[in-house]
């Protein structure tokens, strides 16, 4: 253990997000999108950032069975949710601005 202190009720909430991560890491392979779910992994990634910075100070257990780099975690959250949430690089292609034919004097006016 690498903490100045622990916690003993911290060890059920890690086993919780260890067994967590192993479910997310199944079901992410079931993806929509080339067989990869980009939601899943997301939230994959989320826990797997939450178990890297509870396991200090869980008492009697070993590093993260993953890299437990946080920094990289971020990362790949972020990249993540942006796939899931189609934004960046990921969002849909076409114009931001669609522009419907006609003027102003073609919509109908206040009724009366």
């Amino acid at each position: 253990m690498s903490g100045e202190w622990s916690n003993p009720a911290y060890v059920p909430v890690y086993d919780m997000l260890l067994e967590l991560e192993k479910r997310l890491d199944a079901l992410r392979h079931v993806g929509p999108v080339d067989g990869i779910d980009p939601r899943a992994t997301t939230a994959l990634h989320a826990v797997r950032l939450a178990a890297a910075i509870l396991q200090p100070v869980v008492p009697g257990t070993e590093p993260p069975p993953f890299p437990g780099d946080t920094d990289r975690l971020l990362k790949l959250i972020a990249n993540c949710r942006d796939a899931a949430l189609g934004l960046g690089e990921f969002a849909p292609a076409g114009p931001a601005l669609r522009v419907i034919p006609g003027g102003r004097e073609d919509r109908p006016g206040p009724a009366g």
